[in-house]
């Protein structure tokens, strides 16, 4: 099965016009070196050999950001496979679509661009205001590289040429559908407003918020937070409507990654799902996952008269 990802062709798709007419897609992170025969098939192998190059390079940052760039450099060289597509803005509004139809290659001298894979580029691309907001977010994501396989059903219709727009015929469940687009949205925005705010803020990189859909090797997560005191880290899974307890197995990984890749010593991580409604299932679950806490979301609405 292919698997998608967004790949960012430089700052504002700077080289987006060089990457389309040349057929390829590139990075470089300062590690001027041929890895060809340096990409092993586990990530963290790749990282511990070159965190320590990128760091050299980048004496300003500090090994969160070392991993998480030496992770993206990995997943461009290795992890993706012949057959994968890539979706990449091209600083029009559109997501240009391609398919990875070669292996890496080292071309010294091409400054950002000297670690490639050859793409095979459609001829059409993906308007952004045809995606879901969902969608929209995880391709939006902070990053060079986004793993956007989740949204594949919609990927994979949207390449078809037939958008679909799901929308629920019950007109009970409207609330319900509404609030999975912008819960998230409304949630960032009006984190200080949250039990969640007064503990944690969102997480940041070098002053910029990079919470937000963080980018993880077995896709985004939806929102990570850092307490006050950064004692600790909080990974936020959101669910529409009734939460399942495969939602324990998936912010367990979440919060896997962020404890191997993000966490400092010291630094514990802990895990937050809200959801509309839980279950017997999903309660067992968590009460052998103590580590986790479940939140239930509340919609209000009302007309008030002029």
């Amino acid at each position: 099965m292919r698997n998608f990802y967004r790949i960012m062709l430089g700052a504002k798709s700077v080289y987006a016009k060089i990457c389309l007419e040349g057929g390829f897609i590139g990075a470089n992170w300062e590690i001027d070196q041929d890895l060809t025969y340096k990409l092993p098939d586990n990530w963290r192998a790749f990282n511990q050999e070159f965190v320590p190059v990128y760091l050299a390079a980048h004496p300003d940052k500090g090994r969160i950001s070392a991993g998480l760039a030496c992770g993206m450099l990995w997943t461009i060289c290795k992890k993706l496979q012949r057959g994968d597509i890539v979706l990449s803005p091209d600083g029009t509004g559109t997501y240009r679509v391609g398919e990875i139809v070669g292996d890496y290659s080292w071309h010294p001298g091409a400054g950002d661009l000297s670690h490639r894979r050859e793409v095979r580029w459609f001829e059409a691309g993906i308007p952004r205001e045809a995606m879901s907001e969902a969608l929209r977010n995880s391709a939006g994501s902070v990053g060079t590289v986004s793993d956007v396989s989740r949204h594949r059903e919609e990927l994979e219709r949207l390449l078809s040429g037939h958008v679909v727009v799901v929308a629920p015929e019950d007109p009970e469940e409207a609330s319900t559908f509404g609030m999975e687009k912008h819960l998230e949205e409304f949630l960032v925005t009006n984190w200080a407003q949250t039990e969640l705010g007064r503990s944690y803020d969102i997480y940041e990189e070098d002053g910029e918020k990079t919470g937000q859909q963080y980018a993880t090797d077995t896709g985004p997560l939806d929102i990570l937070a850092i307490s006050k005191d950064r004692k600790e880290l909080l990974v936020v899974e959101l669910k529409r409507g009734r939460a399942s307890d495969a939602v324990v197995g998936q912010i367990l990984r979440y919060m896997g990654y962020v404890q191997d890749l993000v966490a400092k010593d010291g630094q514990t991580v802990r895990g937050a799902i809200i959801a509309l409604e839980d279950d017997q299932r999903i309660r067992r679950a968590l009460s052998m996952t103590p580590s986790i806490t479940f939140y239930r979301y509340q919609v209000s609405f009302k007309l008030v008269k002029a």
